[in-house]
């Protein structure tokens, strides 16, 4: 997903893990055949090689992405004039799963991919898209430059499946209104304290007159593995092997973020009222005084500051119980399916639209378009170290409380984490979200939650990895 244009398509609340199991389940039914030799493209197959001064032809036909603002189109321009004479053909949206895998059983999957890079383990373990070692020699992409992370997260078994961009990580954002008003900061709702933060959500919480309040939103289920890793624990290990969901810190972090939501009426509540709130216009959360605090996605500062900029905001890095900073990162990434029929057009477009100097153009555009229209420039994480460090100098935030969001934005992206790349992606993320909802729903206590997880999750693991390494 592309964050630039997280208000046209994103979902409330929903930002980090997304929902495609049955889909990439459905790559085990499906068998991937190598071709022919290539050249730079025309004909299929998974020898492709990789030249970055050899001319490229024919088409591209591009999945999963859409060229819908200046961040997307300006670097879209500068990846067409490195292709020549290729026609590029875009299918727009999120990735359809389904509609992938489809294409790849018939035979004619697209050229090129646009991922989460969270299913980048199983559509690699599957044989669904190439390992990218040659295309990154051959075109001379140079990953020591993509956020580490980012990189890892695309990585099984020691090969590169795809090429990382954009990132997405959180930050703390609360309303400064009402802390002032129960006489908190924002030590107090970072997460550097869990007693202090629970203390801080009963008190910004309130339904007088009513008008509910939430106090604090600990985002779950999606954010479970931001907790856990703030309580010092690891919900896969990290060779991508052995599930630690039923991990004692695990178990307290759910249990206290779940008690968050309880001290507040339960999560039916607090997700009611979160999803009654303008998220993406004027009338949204902060600006109304409806909520006071949550960890939420860097996008929507830019959010924030296209339609409410006078709110009463405030922001600082999620932190973890010893006061350092923390996200939990995510992100797209370019893969090249097998059988693509043009993998050395893909590897090219795939490496002029994360180069330092198309983000450092498409952050120009960006930063020209918001001053034309007298809002400030917020910056773009990319998933390239170096590009963040030319985009962080042109960053134009203007007055409080922007300057500290980006501030904070880039001290949480160098503090990021991924979970590891492992064949069984999808299986051990739903296994957690499962463990969450049943706990959310009074279904179950936590600790008999993530048990029954666990052996769900490392069930998954072992099968998939049995399977990768015998393949081998």
């Amino acid at each position: 997903m592309n964050p630039t244009t997280a208000p046209r398509r994103r979902t409330r609340g929903n930002t980090t893990l997304r929902r495609r199991t049955v889909a990439i389940a459905a790559l085990t039914t499906v068998g991937i055949l190598p071709s022919c030799a290539v050249g730079t493209g025309g004909a299929t197959s998974t020898d492709a090689t990789y030249d970055s001064e050899a001319t490229v032809s024919g088409s591209l036909s591009v999945m999963g992405f859409s060229g819908v603002d200046e961040v997307a189109t300006t670097r879209m321009d500068l990846a067409k004039k490195a292709l020549g004479g290729v026609t590029v053909t875009l299918t727009e949206g999120d990735l359809d799963l389904q509609q992938f895998l489809s294409a790849i059983a018939s035979g004619k999957p697209p050229s090129l991919v646009y991922a989460d890079r969270s299913q980048i383990g199983s559509l690699a373990a599957r044989g669904a898209i190439l390992p990218l070692d040659a295309c990154i020699s051959g075109e001379g992409i140079d990953t020591s430059a993509f956020v580490p992370s980012a990189l890892a997260q695309v990585t099984l078994n020691g090969h590169v499946y795809g090429i990382p961009e954009f990132n997405s990580v959180q930050l703390t954002m609360a309303n400064a209104d009402l802390l002032a008003g129960a006489g908190l900061n924002l030590d107090d709702v970072n997460g550097s304290d869990w007693q202090k933060l629970s203390a801080a959500s009963r008190a910004l919480a309130s339904s007088a007159g009513g008008r509910t309040v939430i106090g604090f939103d600990s985002k779950l289920p999606e954010f479970l593995p931001l907790w856990a890793k703030a309580n010092g624990a690891d919900l896969l290990s990290a060779d991508g092997r052995t599930a630690r969901l039923d991990d004692p810190a695990v178990v307290e972090a759910l249990q206290w973020a779940v008690s968050i939501y309880d001290d507040q009426g339960g999560f039916s509540a607090v997700k009611a009222a979160r999803d009654s709130a303008d998220f993406f216009g004027a009338g949204n959360q902060f600006a109304t005084g409806a909520l006071g605090a949550m960890p939420m996605e860097q996008w929507y500062i830019n959010v924030l500051a296209d339609v409410s900029a006078g709110a009463p905001l405030a922001f600082d890095t999620v932190r973890a119980r010893d006061g350092r900073p923390l996200a939990f990162a995510s992100g797209s990434a370019w893969a090249i399916p097998a059988g693509s029929d043009n993998p050395g057009a893909a590897c090219r477009w795939a490496r002029v639209m994360t180069s330092t100097d198309a983000w450092t153009a498409a952050a120009t555009a960006r930063r020209d378009a918001r001053a034309a229209e007298g809002k400030p420039f917020t910056g773009i994480l990319t998933g390239n170290l170096r590009a963040d460090q030319d985009i962080q100098a042109m960053v134009a935030p203007g007055g409080e409380p922007w300057r500290t969001a980006v501030a904070k934005m880039y001290e949480a992206n160098a503090a990021a984490f991924s979970l590891p790349a492992n064949p069984a992606d999808a299986e051990f993320t739903t296994a957690m979200k499962d463990a969450v909802n049943a706990v959310l729903n009074g279904q179950k206590n936590p600790a008999d939650a993530l048990r029954d997880a666990q052996g769900t999750a490392q069930a998954a693991l072992d099968a998939a990895w049995a399977k990768l390494d015998a393949s081998r």
